[in-house]
């Protein structure tokens, strides 16, 4: 089976506009982090990582700040040592709120998966593997592991 591209009519009114109104989140997130550099050891607003200041180890949410800082400086290496899952995952968020963009404002679907199942699965994964990323494999000890260590700066 393969995806289909369907025309429907766009939904009217204030709803044809939701994801414009979605992209208000990540811009002021982007805002924010660009305000307060989250690289160097002074203290911002962010504070330190609650996940680290709680359990002592690198999390699921450790290092997105700095990921993101790294990312709009253009420094993908550095925005990967801070958080890989994170980042792989953000093409697909991309590509996800350009075809609700497509759906809602212009009524015209994009290529998805060919099946609720494939999507299904596929998010499954995704999770199971960014928590295991995140909680085991950033926390071991020994090379290559050490590399995606984010070390808690608040601390230095």
């Amino acid at each position: 089976m393969t995806a289909q591209h369907v025309q429907t009519r766009p939904p009217a009114g204030r709803r044809r506009f939701t994801p414009l109104w979605a992209l208000a989140a990540p811009l002021t997130w982007f805002a924010f982090v660009l305000a307060f550099d989250p690289t160097d050891s002074e203290p911002d607003p962010a504070g330190r990582c609650v996940w680290h200041m709680l359990f002592g180890i690198d999390g699921p949410t450790c290092g997105i700040t700095r990921m993101t800082w790294y990312l709009l400086h253009g420094d993908l290496v550095n925005a990967a040592r801070m958080h890989l899952a994170f980042l792989l995952g953000i093409p697909f968020l991309a590509y996800a709120w350009i075809w609700w963009i497509g759906v809602s404002v212009f009524g015209k679907r994009l290529p998805m998966p060919t099946s609720r199942k494939t999507v299904v699965t596929i998010l499954a994964a995704y999770a199971v593997l960014f928590v295991l990323y995140a909680t085991v494999l950033r926390n071991l000890p020994w090379a290559p592991f050490t590399w995606f260590y984010v070390p808690d700066i608040a601390q230095q």
